[in-house]
């Protein structure tokens, strides 16, 4: 039975410091070159993950956005996407605009990925963010909420520095049941993040395609989070890393040790002859 290993990144694969350690990518190089099938899926686009997981052999396409977007790594190729409609559009627009809130709108423009936001009017969380992708030529400011959502949209985030603020918009736009929305603080920092997107996307619905796509019969999954919880729910062998929050480890199969501890690489180093 040909197996499929994927793992979170963030809180997951990675340590505290957003870091792949010497160990894990060694380790993880190791199992594919003898035959396991690894990949990940994750929260972050294809160009942030790559500056940390380019020292990785994968051999498969890996899960970006949270499940909107299957991409090949090695070329950045768009195996499949999700993309927003116009009433879903409509919707996010006027329900973020009525709270006076400015997200971060991920959308394809002439075929080019671009992140936009409106100039001047950024949160703290948000002024890290961008200030994290300086150089990354998918970020593009504009003048006014009016020109945010242009082009193929198919991912929107809102970063404010309270959860209040964000919690009457998940409401009313996972009341439509068109939409997907998910609202957790960053691992990294005091921020709280809201992401948009359709309803059918999510790592678990990837994840199928996934198999579609190459083959796969069987998924063991890691994870630390609750939007890795659709992605268990699928998984034929789940594994929560000891960080992770609780109700995750509830629907774990087994808890392993911590990201920080590389909790992933060891199980693999220790499990690789069965996965291949």
């Amino acid at each position: 039975m040909k197996t499929m290993v994927i793992s979170d990144l963030d809180g997951t694969l990675l340590h505290s410091d957003a870091r792949l350690s010497e160990f894990t990518v060694q380790a993880i190089n190791s199992v594919i070159a003898r035959g396991v099938n690894f990949t990940y899926a994750t929260a972050r686009s294809l160009n942030s993950s790559l500056t940390l997981t380019k020292r990785l052999a994968l051999n498969l396409p890996v899960i970006t956005y949270n499940g909107a977007c299957i991409k090949q790594p090695s070329t950045g190729e768009i195996i499949e996407i999700q993309s927003l409609d116009e009433a879903q559009v409509a919707l996010i627009a006027e329900t973020l605009h009525r709270y006076g809130i400015h997200p971060l709108v991920y959308t394809f423009l002439d075929g080019e990925e671009k992140v936009l936001w409106v100039r001047g009017a950024e949160s703290e969380g948000m002024l890290h963010y961008l200030d994290s992708r300086e150089g990354d030529e998918r970020m593009l400011p504009v003048d006014s909420f009016d020109d945010l959502f242009c082009g193929e949209v198919f991912y929107v985030t809102c970063i404010e520095d309270e959860q209040e603020t964000l919690l009457p918009v998940r409401d009313i736009l996972m009341g439509s049941d068109s939409l997907n929305c998910i609202l957790q603080r960053e691992i990294y920092r005091p921020e709280y993040w809201l992401e948009i997107m359709d309803y059918r996307v999510s790592k678990a619905h990837a994840i199928d395609d996934l198999m579609r796509l190459t083959g796969m019969e069987k998924i063991i999954a890691f994870g630390d989070s609750i939007n890795d919880a659709p992605l268990f729910e699928v998984a034929d062998e789940c594994y929560a890393v000891e960080n992770a929050v609780d109700a995750l480890k509830r629907v774990a199969d087994d808890v392993i040790e911590s990201n920080d501890e590389d909790g992933v690489a060891k199980w693999l180093m220790e499990n690789c002859n069965r996965l291949i």
